[in-house]
């Protein structure tokens, strides 16, 4: 089914064909009658999978038949986790819009940038506000933003949203926005434990599946090699040379070895950065396009890379170390083999590793052949794991505490 059997206007048809849109993706063609027709959507799809266009395009369809007069009020509010995948959600809606007669106004809120600034841009006028979910409550705090003409609620990455601490966010945001709305949430993955907290936004949303979660063996080439921990550095040089690696993106456990590993493939003469959450802002995004115009050609990154990234021709994912749950692994070698393409992606495993890649196996519905490369072979033997003294009863904290008070502090 090509887009022009689908009820858009000329004038985003046209946008489409500037921009080599041809035919739909199968979310965009399941999803996009719903949107048009009203309804409310949860949808799931992997990712590079086309979701942000699915709701995007039919939303401006609508938009233009129910333009009014003035200046513009606030009717399309998209929250997203991360300041990249909101630029990017921005940047697509100026895309589909720019042949439409009265233009929507677009305005992005992210943290790293003047809240007065953005504030401001809201006031002159805006139709569509996109924005990262800490930033867009700081604005809404200030009781300058008026948002009764809302019309659509899109939540985007839908699970990495919900969890402990949006939860206590959304409350807020609902309270701030008119019942009567169009819901549409779009995540790759829909884990049980948040399908209650999505009921709060939506009781009768329409549910679209494209697939599993599990990425598609036919695309990703997944393979396990085992190499000790202090051995993965030069490991991972002896990949690069060995394959002729030209766009790699390389997960660490946190931002601190992401600077440090970057810094080092420098002195060794590798185009190569780190990317992850302390960075300002314009260092985040110069770093990504200098990573898409392939002026670095390898990319150290914290979990902040693994979702809503749009980055084309990633041909290889590395986790020098491993995610800390199956839906994460997912998501990161998810980042190649986008669109069709094939892609390669590699988990280092050492003795510490086996148990945890195993869990990640079974999870994911997929068994991976374990490898060693000649010279940097497993070496030792796994530690033994000591018992530690038995918990006393009512003394620890549980598992719902601690995950209360890492939502607060992340919060903070």
């Amino acid at each position: 089914m090509p887009f022009s059997s689908l009820k858009l206007s000329f004038a985003i048809k046209k946008a489409l064909t500037k921009n080599n849109f041809i035919n739909p993706t199968p979310i965009q063609e399941k999803v996009i009658p719903h949107v048009l027709e009203g309804s409310d959507v949860m949808a799931k799809a992997k990712t590079g999978s086309g979701k942000s266009a699915s709701y995007i395009l039919p939303i401006l369809e609508l938009l233009q038949k129910r333009r009014g007069e003035g200046k513009a009020k606030i009717k399309v509010l998209v929250l997203t986790p991360t300041r990249e995948l909101t630029l990017q959600i921005a940047a697509a809606f100026e895309i589909f819009c720019e042949f439409i007669q009265k233009s929507p106004k677009v305005v992005s809120l992210i943290g790293g940038e003047g809240i007065g600034d953005q504030l401001y841009d809201i006031q002159q006028g805006c139709d569509i506000l996109v924005a990262t979910s800490g930033r867009f409550l700081d604005v809404l705090s200030k009781k300058q933003m008026n948002l009764s003409h809302l019309e659509f609620l899109v939540l985007d990455e839908a699970d990495k949203m919900l969890n402990l601490g949006f939860a206590q966010e959304l409350d807020l945001i609902l309270d701030a926005i008119p019942d009567k709305r169009q819901n549409l949430l779009f995540s790759a993955t829909y884990p049980d434990k948040i399908l209650s907290i999505a009921s709060k936004i939506t009781e009768t949303a329409v549910e679209v599946s494209i697939q599993e979660d599990v990425p598609t063996v036919d695309t990703i080439s997944q393979r396990a090699i085992e190499v000790n921990i202090n051995n993965r550095s030069s490991l991972l040089k002896h990949l690069i040379k060995t394959l002729k690696l030209k766009n790699v993106l390389v997960f660490m456990a946190n931002k601190r070895a992401t600077d440090n590993i970057a810094y080092k493939f420098r002195k060794y003469g590798f185009a190569a950065e780190s990317f992850h959450g302390d960075l300002h802002q314009e260092d985040r995004t110069y770093t990504l396009n200098e990573f898409k115009d392939k002026k670095i050609n390898i990319l150290f990154a914290t979990d902040i890379a693994a979702r809503g990234l749009d980055i084309d021709n990633i041909e290889c994912v590395i986790n020098y170390d491993l995610p800390r749950s199956p839906t994460d692994y997912i998501h990161r070698i998810g980042r190649t083999a986008r669109a069709g393409k094939s892609g390669l992606a590699i988990s280092f495993i050492s003795h510490e590793d086996q148990a945890h890649f195993g869990v990640i196996e079974k999870k994911c519905k997929v068994k991976i052949e374990r490898e060693q490369i000649e010279g940097f072979e497993l070496t030792g033997e796994a530690p033994k794991k000591e018992k530690g003294p038995a918990p006393i009863k009512g003394k620890g904290k549980s598992k719902k505490d601690k995950l209360r008070e890492k939502a607060k502090k992340d919060a903070q």
